[in-house]
């Protein structure tokens, strides 16, 4: 039950914190108003980093993401029967959110006129209105999240170092990608705080732009599929070119950043990897492995 509350209460933090720098900079008469696309940017980064720090100190993978569910479930590193949850948890935590968001800058919509700046607080929508194109773009920015993601885990960098990096992937898709359709990436993200918009007391509010809400849901999960895909082609099949791993053991993404952890109790040899004899780093490698293995694809906003 842990890591499902996880993935819940990490994505309401990415919405808290990223919807919330959205609404300072959009919103009439905040202090904030106007910091533009860095603000922005810089503000979905740091939430994916809070929001997937605050999965995985609950024991959950911290995908914050349904896209990262979905890759694990192409990548074999997930079971199945949990994808769902994960997801269902991840679109509750995403909705709660965004009430948080409307709530705290509750005096603030009376004073934004433009209804189409309000919805952009909750939502995506595109720069320019070309469903074709920006569908693409979504399978393209969601698809170098998730392929990102998978080198970062394949590189080693350790459990500590995932959060950090994969928001600052984000932060990268943002400013090179974003401008396009404001880089949903992220089902969840984009499609539960639309209905809240669609259902919350806001003054002065408009529609809910429903019929582009499926860009933002298709677009992510085809993108994270071709990633996965790829990832378990290329990157796993790699690795065991290279005898790190047996060539009939099931390969989780994130197992693979169990490779050369310095407190991870693994050391490279002529035949492979084998334990370290250290007890005091033995005994921090099953606890690793467990979270590893439990998690998949870390993902964000």
């Amino acid at each position: 039950m842990n890591e499902y509350l996880g993935e819940f209460f990490g994505t309401m933090i990415l919405i808290v914190l990223g919807n919330g720098v959205v609404a300072g900079v959009l919103l009439g008469r905040s202090k904030s108003q106007n910091a533009g696309w860095i603000a922005i940017t810089a503000g979905w980064a740091f939430a994916v980093m809070a929001g997937i720090s605050i999965a995985r100190a609950m024991g959950a993978p911290g995908y914050i993401n349904p896209v990262g569910p979905l890759a694990g479930l192409v990548t074999g590193d997930l079971e199945s029967e949990k994808v769902g949850w994960f997801a269902m948890a991840e679109f509750a935590g995403a909705f709660t959110g965004a009430i948080m968001v409307w709530l705290h800058y509750l005096p603030h919509w009376a004073e934004t006129p433009d209804a189409a700046t309000k919805l952009a607080v909750f939502c995506t929508s595109p720069a320019i209105r070309w469903p074709i194109a920006n569908l693409v773009s979504e399978v393209i920015a969601t698809f170098v999240l998730v392929f990102v993601a998978g080198a970062i885990a394949k590189n080693e960098v350790g459990r500590e170092g995932i959060a950090p990096l994969v928001g600052g992937v984000v932060w990268g898709i943002g400013l090179s990608l974003g401008g396009t359709t404001g880089y949903a990436i992220n089902p969840a993200r984009d499609l539960s705080p639309r209905i809240a918009h669609a259902v919350l007391p806001i003054p002065g509010k408009g529609s809910s732009d429903w019929s582009y809400a499926w860009i933002p849901v298709l677009g992510p999960a085809l993108g994270a599929s071709f990633a996965a895909v790829l990832v378990k082609l290329v990157m796993i099949s790699t690795i065991r070119e290279k005898k790190i791993l047996p060539n009939k053991q099931p390969v989780g993404i994130l197992e693979l950043a169990i490779q050369g952890i310095t407190s991870g109790g693994l050391h490279s040899s002529n035949s492979g990897c084998k334990l370290n004899s250290n007890p005091k780093q033995d005994g921090k490698l099953p606890l690793f492995a467990r979270a590893c293995r439990s998690g998949g694809l870390p993902a964000a906003g």
